[in-house]
């Protein structure tokens, strides 16, 4: 293996950032992070395997991350394959029982396998589980106020955090978003909304959702307008006035519903840029938008 010469100050750069990190590696030992990966932030696997990376270094110094994930354009592929339409309402996959069998079969074999597999090659141990493990996620189909049938969509009822506390000082827990009914029957859940529960039932000490953007910003088409920090009630805010609009309403209405599930803090970060979580986690200054009650 071919080794890199670098020159002292390289050597003595690369020793202050971690003095710098040494005090963020004391604050999150033995503190659970949920981090929300999926969407169109997992269609580079070259940026999908830094992410993975990051999440195995969480667990060597001492963290306990979960990853929850979705996996959308696996779906949509999925289906295309089987001639299933692809159909959305406010936001949701509308999920006929075709179309759950589908979902299942590449949230929880594929997509969750791939993501357990390249954890186990990083040095630590990742166990796969989905909704139906244990009852892990209990749902019942979801019904809203505008009446809209969305077909086998659920809704969060329960979350089993005992099989996720009994698995997480050894292992990474990779949890895919399906959830079940009390009669067994399988349903799909929103992957943020899940996150938000998951986080909420394990006393998380932070929740990242990994994203394609950098955060909220004042203004779309700025990125140097990125909001550092607000609270739930300046979200609410914020959509009244429609500078939060379009696709990220849903995305900041997941991150006040985990405030809401106990958590104390949630971060909507890029994940795109290489090492998000590190940079979040273990610098000063962070990055992406961070929501706080």
């Amino acid at each position: 293996m071919k080794t890199k010469n670098y020159s002292k100050e390289n050597l003595i750069e690369r020793a202050e950032i971690l003095i710098e990190a040494l005090p963020f590696f004391s604050h999150y030992t033995n503190k659970t992070v949920v981090i929300k990966y999926g969407g169109n932030a997992m269609n580079d696997p070259k940026i999908l395997h830094t992410i993975l990376q990051d999440v195995a270094a969480l667990k060597i110094v001492g963290v306990n991350p979960v990853l929850v994930h979705g996996g959308g354009p696996e779906i949509n592929a999925s289906l295309e394959i089987y001639n299933i339409k692809s159909e959305f309402k406010n936001g949701l996959r509308v999920t006929s029982n075709a179309a759950m069998e589908v979902v299942q079969s590449t949230l929880c074999g594929k997509v969750n396998k791939n993501i357990v597999a390249t954890l186990n090659t990083l040095g630590v141990k990742a166990v796969g589980l989905c909704g139906k493990d244990a009852n892990l996620i209990e749902c019942e189909k979801l019904v809203d106020k505008t009446g809209t049938d969305y077909g086998q969509v659920g809704n969060i009822t329960k979350i089993n955090s005992s099989l996720i506390n009994s698995l997480i000082k050894d292992y990474i827990p990779v949890i895919a978003t399906v959830g079940v009914d009390k009669k067994g029957n399988a349903y799909n859940i929103n992957a943020d909304l899940a996150a938000g529960a998951i986080g909420g039932a394990l006393n998380a000490e932070k929740l990242v959702f990994l994203t394609d953007i950098d955060g909220i910003l004042k203004d779309e088409k700025d990125p140097s307008s990125l909001i550092k920090q607000v609270t739930v009630k300046e979200i609410d805010a914020l959509i009244k006035k429609g500078t939060i609009k379009g696709g990220m309403i849903p995305k900041v209405n997941a991150c006040t519903f985990a405030i809401r599930s106990g958590i104390a803090q949630v971060l909507i970060a890029n994940g795109t840029t290489p090492h998000a979580i590190l940079l979040e986690l273990f610098t000063k200054d962070g990055m992406g938008t961070l929501v706080k009650a």
